[in-house]
């Protein structure tokens, strides 16, 4: 083995380890670029798309209101006595006249007998001195009796008929008391508790409240309206505020129960206060609502929505396509060529699950419903349609979904 090389040998062998390292480098390097990832284009993301829809929208008002009664009469007693029997369930319902309760009668049918005899004897001596002025007038006729005579028949005759009116009059008023025992309904309804036991000493000179009686087939529901919105009913010629006798102008009402579920029936407004609360700022209405279940308590309370205004050829979107901040409202819509623009918008009033566009988006426009969350301005997407909702046709597809939303049964009952 050598160990020595000559200068010509070692410079032909550097230059061999030099190009062994620049092949192994080329190598390498090819390696790398054959191996290395490509950078993949991100896909366009998917959203869901829908066309901003044109309709004529009614517009709701809606307001806290409290239902009572349509009447809340309370049962008293008239005549004092003790309370001898009751004669009704309580909490059940209870018809127009119907006894409830009875008052000890001795002392009121004693009377009557008293009065009704007094009647009697009166009658008698009316009818002898009647008689006796017949017999005296011709007497007086042929001379046999005097001026005397005659007047004081007369005088007696006259007074013995005061004594029968007023004798008839004891008569009246001790049956009305004794028909004052016999305590009844004043109206058809359901009666409370009673409010006193039996055996208790009741009527002025004790306790005079015995029950209460409500009728609750129709019922009141009460709130409080804001002069705005009274003005915009007043644009759209709905007469909240008038009174007479017809109902054909009265604007319904509809009302939702503790559960967040529509009551089905319609209520209609009777009467408003014809000046505001400076206080406040409002004023109080009225309206009547059906009850025939008995849904509805006096004393809950509930949301009133009134119609206030319609909207003719609105351009409405979903509320769930808007997004609220510092600068206003916006909405994402997307352009022929797939590419999504973010576009400012003046917002109306809110219905259902919409909300009317007062100015920046055209009817036909495709708004971004779902998934604009991960956009920016000029991204392209991936478009797919709405899921088609039950019940719903194509054509007049806002004016199905406004009727659908704020409908109610038209099961009122007859008044």
């Amino acid at each position: 083995m050598r160990l020595f090389f000559t200068k010509k040998e070692l410079k032909l062998r550097k230059k061999r380890v030099i190009m062994m390292i620049a092949c192994m480098a080329v190598l390498l390097a090819g390696y790398l670029i054959l191996t290395w990832p490509k950078k993949v284009q991100p896909e366009a993301p998917t959203v869901i798309v829908e066309p901003a829809e044109v309709g004529d929208v009614e517009i709701f008002g809606e307001y806290v209101g409290r239902i009572r009664a349509q009447q809340f009469v309370e049962v008293r007693a008239r005549v004092e006595g003790y309370l001898e029997s009751m004669l009704f369930a309580e909490g059940k319902y209870v018809t127009k006249n119907q006894v409830l309760f009875v008052i000890n009668q001795d002392q009121y049918r004693a009377k009557a007998d008293k009065a009704r005899a007094q009647l009697k004897k009166d009658e008698a001596q009316a009818l002898k001195a009647k008689r006796d002025l017949e017999r005296i007038r011709p007497l007086y006729a042929q001379n046999a009796a005097s001026q005397l005579d005659l007047d004081n028949a007369q005088a007696a005759y006259e007074t013995a008929e005061a004594s029968v009116s007023m004798s008839q009059a004891d008569l009246d008023q001790a049956e009305l008391e004794l028909g004052y025992t016999i305590v009844r309904s004043p109206l058809s309804g359901h009666i409370s508790e009673r409010n006193v036991d039996l055996g208790t000493l009741v009527g002025p000179g004790g306790k005079s409240l015995l029950a209460t009686v409500v009728k609750s087939d129709t019922v009141l529901v009460d709130f409080s309206m804001t002069a705005l919105d009274y003005l915009k009913s007043k644009e759209r010629n709905i007469e909240i505020g008038r009174q007479d006798s017809t109902r054909s102008w009265q604007p319904n009402i509809t009302i939702t129960l503790a559960d967040n579920t529509v009551y089905p029936y319609k209520g209609y407004v009777d009467f408003a206060e014809p000046q505001v609360d400076p206080q406040t700022g409002t004023f109080s209405v009225r309206a009547e609502m059906p009850n025939p279940n008995r849904v509805l308590l006096p004393g809950q309370f509930t949301k009133v929505k009134l119609l206030l205004d319609v909207r003719e050829g609105a351009v409405a979107v979903p509320q769930k396509a808007v997004t609220i901040e510092k600068g206003g409202a916006y909405i994402y819509v997307m352009r022929r060529d797939s590419t999504v623009e973010k576009r400012f918008i003046e917002l109306g009033p809110e219905f259902g699950n919409n909300m009317v566009v007062e100015r920046g988006l055209v009817a036909g426009e495709q708004v971004v419903t779902e998934g604009f969350h991960k956009l920016t301005p000029g991204m392209k997407v991936r478009a797919q349609g709405a899921a088609p909702k039950e019940e719903e046709e194509p054509a007049d597809s806002l004016n199905k979904k406004i009727a659908s939303e704020n409908s109610v049964k038209d099961n009122n009952l007859s008044k």
